[in-house]
């Protein structure tokens, strides 16, 4: 008996570790992973998110460009180097088209067929299709909406500037779910009135990582083939983002409705019929690309919306909330960001419009600092989609499916990169950001770039710029200068108890 438990133990072993000599054999560094865990214990459980793991294991090996790590038995490659980064971003691009975050040779969930989480042709004939609902005369076509919706975030705070503290980062996501829900939807979502509305309650849920969803990711990481049919997604979020695209769809009558939102643009691509496109697979026998054709399913249309509405709200309402609570405990640099607000508002009325948020250059600075300090996404996530990369100036080879890791946040807090990085300074980016590339990466580069990055920074400097026209913020006697991150965060980063700040009307005006 006892030998047949030692052989189911030794068996389990042996198979809990199977790929754990990949780094050992070509010469990477990396801590001692753990039988069927790797190196992923902590988030596994729930003690530390990606980006947390990922800037552990940067800062633990300061002398190395590359560093191994094994999440479950899949070997990762975390890169310490911006310039390999660049390459694997940009120019060597057809390498690492896949980001990789879904197994990929299972089966999608419906959800995720998106924008932000699919790979390969799906991704590059939605990513084709979609890059014109972003610019710039779409842009100036929503700001009235966002110009609604700051008027609205100003009467709200007029409502706790009586408080001993008002959570800046939930304040911010009640306007970005407003926001969002007005330019993706067409729709009124209240969040900003009702911070119990079910649309709030949408958004929330979206990022929050319960136990069910964190035994589910463990395993389909851990044992992608046997676990294929379980979801990432919790499915009351599947239900919810189904009845509420359907109820819309009904009322247009599944046709353009004239409103310029998210759903129009998607009901305008469904009629113009498949996407056709070239394939960033597969090859045709003289090397050129074939062509491949998407179908612009209801299905789809309902992931598009998803993610727009997901990654919309939780990226801006992280960068736009942090900078404010930046803001608050640096009062120089508030006052500037103030004293431009009147300047550049006394031009056009005391109104935000597109062009005066255009002419905020102090405050873009001070955007951009914030999103340095803590990036909305802290790590940037590739997979080989080669059957095998070499880089060239390391002499190191991986194989298909190995993912590599850039940890933004990490590199932006990196003093090689930013002098005394751990200080708030927008004076950093007087000269603007592309001489600070390829180090400062808050919204990816490359041809998998954020493609809402224009409107994410839009909204989230009109709606900074809203609040401080007419009021103040500071420390309360509960904030922390450096908040811990969430550990239970996924794509985006959270804080351990929000951002406690304090409103205080302005009287300098």
């Amino acid at each position: 008996m006892y030998i047949y438990i030692l052989l189911v133990v030794i068996v389990l072993y042996l198979y809990g570790t199977r790929t754990f000599n990949y780094w050992k054999k070509r010469g990477v560094k990396h801590d001692p992973p753990i039988p069927f865990f790797g190196n992923n214990w902590k988030q596994f459980v729930q003690q530390a998110s990606m980006c947390m793991m990922a800037t552990e294991m940067y800062n633990k090996y300061p002398e190395e460009r590359v560093v191994g790590f094994f999440r479950g038995l899949s070997p990762e490659l975390i890169i310490r180097d911006p310039e390999i980064a660049k390459k694997i971003l940009i120019s060597d691009f057809q390498h690492f088209h896949a980001r990789g975050f879904i197994p990929y040779k299972t089966d999608i969930e419906p959800l995720l067929k998106n924008l932000f989480f699919a790979d390969g042709d799906l991704w590059k004939l939605i990513r084709q299709r979609f890059t014109p609902a972003f610019s710039t005369s779409k842009l100036k076509g929503m700001f009235p909406i966002i110009t609604d919706r700051a008027e609205k975030l100003q009467r709200l705070a007029e409502d706790v500037t009586n408080k001993e503290f008002y959570d800046v980062r939930e304040l911010m996501a009640r306007y970005t779910t407003d926001f969002i829900g007005a330019c993706g939807f067409g729709i009124n979502m209240d969040s900003l009135s009702d911070e119990n509305s079910q649309f709030r309650w949408l958004g929330k849920r979206v990022f929050q990582r319960t136990t069910r969803d964190a035994i589910n990711g463990a395993l389909k990481l851990m044992f992608p083939t046997l676990c294929k049919n379980l979801h990432f997604l919790a499915p009351e979020l599947e239900t919810s983002m189904k009845h509420l695209v359907n109820t819309i769809l009904k009322n247009r009558n599944y046709k353009p409705a004239g409103k310029n939102d998210f759903i129009d643009l998607l009901l305008e691509l469904k009629e113009k019929g498949k996407i056709v496109g070239e394939s960033i697979e597969h090859k045709e026998a003289d090397g050129k690309p074939k062509t491949v054709e998407l179908e612009m399913s209801e299905m789809l249309m309902i992931a598009q919306i998803f993610v727009f509405f997901g990654a919309g709200f939780e990226t801006s309402s992280t960068a736009s909330s942090y900078t404010l609570h930046q803001l608050a405990f640096n009062p120089d640099c508030q006052k500037k960001v103030q004293e431009e607000i009147d300047k550049v508002l006394a031009k056009y009325d005391n109104k935000l419009t597109y062009d005066a948020v255009n002419e905020m250059h102090y405050l873009e600075m001070a955007f951009y600092e914030g999103m340095r300090m803590y990036p909305s996404v802290g790590y940037l996530i590739r997979k080989c989609s080669s059957p095998t990369y070499t880089f060239p100036d390391l002499n190191l080879t991986i194989d298909d499916e190995v993912k590599v890791f850039i940890p933004i946040q990490a590199m932006h807090r990196d003093p090689k990169y930013f002098e005394n990085p751990d200080k708030y300074d927008p004076e950093r980016f007087r000269n603007g950001t592309k001489h600070m590339k390829p180090y400062f990466l808050p919204f990816g580069e490359g041809p998998r770039a954020c493609v809402g990055e224009r409107l994410g920074q839009m909204q989230s400097i009109a709606g900074i710029a809203a609040l401080l026209q007419k009021f103040t913020v500071e420390p309360a006697t509960c904030s922390v200068r450096n908040p811990d991150p969430e550990p239970t965060g996924i794509v985006s980063e959270g804080f351990v108890g929000g951002l406690p700040l304090k409103f205080r009307k302005r009287n300098d005006k």
